[in-house]
């Protein structure tokens, strides 16, 4: 499976509360908050009309906390987990709850139905 197609699948549902992601794809969440949230400001500060796009905030916000709910949903834990200080070290680090459990099937486990038929 080549890169693209690895981003496509893991970024299908960003915005959706629901799930498990395994610690890949939250690391790179992690990355892409930062440097669109660090863009973002950067341009809000160097332009005095750009407040307005502090609006952009909001969907960057609820993409970062819906990645976070899953990762949460992936180690066995509640997404309100993610408000304690610092457990954002735990769900970059936290190996995933193996097999499935009350949240979904295990990601690292899972394979989609398009894969396994291209497997056989």
């Amino acid at each position: 499976m080549d890169h693209r197609k690895t981003l496509t699948t893991m970024f299908n549902a960003a915005f959706n509360f629901e799930g498990r992601i395994r610690r890949r794809e939250y690391g790179i969440s992690f990355i892409i908050f930062f440097v669109c949230f660090d863009t973002i400001d950067s341009i809000i500060d160097s332009i005095e009309e750009a407040a307005f796009l502090q609006l952009l905030f909001i969907p960057l916000y609820c993409f970062f906390i819906a990645q976070g709910v899953k990762r949460c949903h992936d180690i066995n834990r509640a997404g309100w987990f993610q408000v304690i200080p610092f457990y954002v070290f735990a769900l970059l680090f936290s190996d995933s709850d193996k097999g499935e459990n009350q949240y979904g099937l295990n990601p690292k486990e899972y394979v989609p139905m398009q894969q396994e038929e291209s497997i056989q």
